[in-house]
């Protein structure tokens, strides 16, 4: 059990350290502090994101950078219609024994075996392939010919989906989409951005990054923010926050008038080890309202399944978010 001492020098340590990879990352990607901020967030908190943006933006780039910065291990799979559930977790290959000449079965690990792991447009591959990356991001194993490996820690899901081309996709159902914390749209820089993004892609500029953190530092930070003291008010205010998501009697007007569907208990768990997490890489030692007030749209925005009268009247789930904290 680590002392309240050792508890406060790491909060300090953290950080440091958070300034130090966005320092880093800013070495190549302009811009987008607030995805890194939320990405950080999630991968200390042991949850998993979806990423929503047009073809571009870096998304790839982004994710790479991190996991160097961080001195992980990183994967990317391209899913694709035609891509089986042993692509991500591994085969079993028949292997010659040049001793004995016998044969034997032997277990390939497959790409899910890192630390960081890109699901680029996993809405392109059918759902029994989508289940098999699902399985590893909730058990943190994998299964195949009847023996379990556990995948490394820390293991960091990122999915990225296309918003525009739905044609061929295969969506994720509600059940699936929960399984990750925050649901992150990824936008255009702005004007200044994009032209210092032009200006350095375009020339021989080669970034060199230094490592920051290591996957030790990260699991013994990822128990850190378990061990982070929350306010009762705090906790009140997310599980009312998502209970008012869902609509029943209690809940606003505008919820029961505009949703089919509200946020699970994953989402109150995921506000709070947000912003617990929020409050560390702001030197706080425990988090507040504003924290779970900052993160709650990427916690439930993926949560929240809007009716045929939102859609009618061009309402989006931002908006039932925003409405319920500006009610609170």
């Amino acid at each position: 059990m680590a002392s309240l001492h050792q508890d406060l020098a790491a909060v300090e340590e953290l950080g440091m350290a958070y300034k130090n990879i966005l320092q880093e990352t800013g070495k190549v990607i302009i811009g987008q502090e607030k995805i890194i901020n939320e990405l950080v967030i999630s991968l200390l908190s042991r949850g998993h994101c979806l990423l929503v943006g047009v073809p571009g933006l870096a998304k790839t780039l982004l994710i790479s950078t991190l996991a160097q910065v961080l001195d992980l291990k990183f994967n990317r799979i391209q899913f694709t219609p035609d891509l089986m559930p042993s692509d991500i977790t591994g085969t079993e290959i028949i292997e010659d024994d040049r001793a004995d000449g016998s044969r034997k079965f032997k277990f390939f690990r497959g790409p899910v075996f890192a630390n960081i792991v890109l699901a680029d447009e996993i809405n392109r591959t059918p759902p029994k392939t989508q289940a098999a990356l699902l399985q590893a991001m909730q058990e943190h194993e994998v299964t195949a010919a009847g023996e379990t490996y556990t995948l490394a820690e820390p293991f960091f899901v990122l999915a990225t989906q296309n918003p525009i081309e739905q044609e061929g996709t295969y969506p994720l159902p509600e059940a699936q989409l929960d399984r990750f914390m925050f649901n992150l749209w990824v936008d255009y820089p702005t004007f200044e951005e994009e032209k210092t993004i032009v200006k350095s892609t375009t020339s021989d500029y080669k970034a060199g990054l230094d490592k920051i953190l290591t996957a030790e530092r990260i699991i013994a930070l990822q128990d850190l923010v378990r061990r982070v003291p929350v306010a009762d008010n705090v906790v009140e205010f997310a599980v009312k926050l998502v209970r008012n998501s869902r609509p029943t009697e209690d809940s606003p007007d505008f919820i029961r008038q505009y949703t089919r569907w509200g946020a699970g208990p994953r989402a109150s768990q995921f506000l709070i080890l947000g912003a617990k997490t929020r409050a560390l890489l702001d030197n706080r030692t425990t988090p507040n309202i504003d924290d779970v007030k900052a993160i709650a749209i990427p916690v439930l925005r993926h949560r929240i399944v809007t009716n045929f009268a939102a859609e009618a009247e061009n309402i989006s789930t931002v908006e039932l978010i925003n409405r319920l904290l500006e009610g609170k």
